[in-house]
């Protein structure tokens, strides 16, 4: 689907949001070099559905979330879907090009409506060139990111699909979990076919595996809404 978004000249005089300062790319600034990077960026508004950029396309910007959630997913040739990343408030999408330039390596649409701020590498360069404590943020993020990718690959080989589900979930809660009692309400706006596609396995298996946690009473399900009941279990079944 084509994607009603910009990444133009536009800028607007919005305060700086606490979300936005989360990002590596701005945490390691103060706060009046926070607020002239944050100067060079613009504004992209991205409609639920819509896509940011596709797969194979050139990677010439860097883009951090400030609102909403993007997909970010792979198709085989004979069309199979896989989703690799839910990327959220405060994270950053295309910072690999940054360090190594080439074509994008995944697909982003929005799950949700999105706001996000996009500056390009030639702007960053100098940037990064100036000033090595915004490096050193960015690249511990691309190791994070690195890290989580061999942590995916060794668990398509050696964990069970249930297993995968919980740590999927659990992942969930702490970076779009709300606390409420002692459970943890995650909006996580995916399909279910879409959760399926983020552990690797068919939507039936998938299914099966939350009706499970259901009946045990570890997880309330709701339309793109997980309760994590007792996320003590969930961790448990994760290992």
């Amino acid at each position: 689907m084509g994607a009603p978004h910009w990444c133009g000249t536009n800028r607007e005089g919005e305060a700086v949001d606490d979300v936005l300062m989360q990002a590596p790319l701005f945490s390691a600034l103060d706060a009046e070099a926070a607020a002239a990077l944050r100067a060079s960026t613009t504004v992209v508004r991205l409609a639920k559905g819509h896509t940011l950029f596709r797969e194979g396309e050139p990677g010439d910007h860097l883009y951090v979330v400030e609102y909403g959630k993007i997909k970010l997913g792979t198709a085989s040739s004979d069309g199979r879907d896989a989703l690799l990343a839910v990327i959220g408030p405060g994270e950053m999408i295309g910072e690999l090009s940054l360090f190594d330039p080439g074509p994008r390596t995944a697909t982003a649409t929005a799950l949700t409506d999105s706001v996000l701020r996009c500056l390009g590498h030639d702007a960053l360069r100098p940037w990064l060139a100036g000033r090595p404590e915004v490096a050193e943020p960015l690249l511990q993020a691309l190791a994070r990111r690195l890290r989580k990718t061999n942590e995916a690959m060794s668990d398509l080989v050696f964990s069970d699909v249930p297993g995968r589900v919980a740590k999927a979930l659990i992942d969930l809660g702490e970076r779009f979990g709300v606390p409420q009692g002692d459970a943890i309400v995650v909006t996580h706006d995916m399909t279910q076919e879409e959760l399926a596609q983020l552990v690797g396995a068919s939507r039936e298996t998938v299914n099966k595996a939350l009706a499970d946690f259901a009946h045990r009473g570890w997880i309330r399900l709701e339309s793109r809404t997980v309760t994590l009941l007792d996320p003590e279990r969930l961790e448990r079944r994760a290992r």
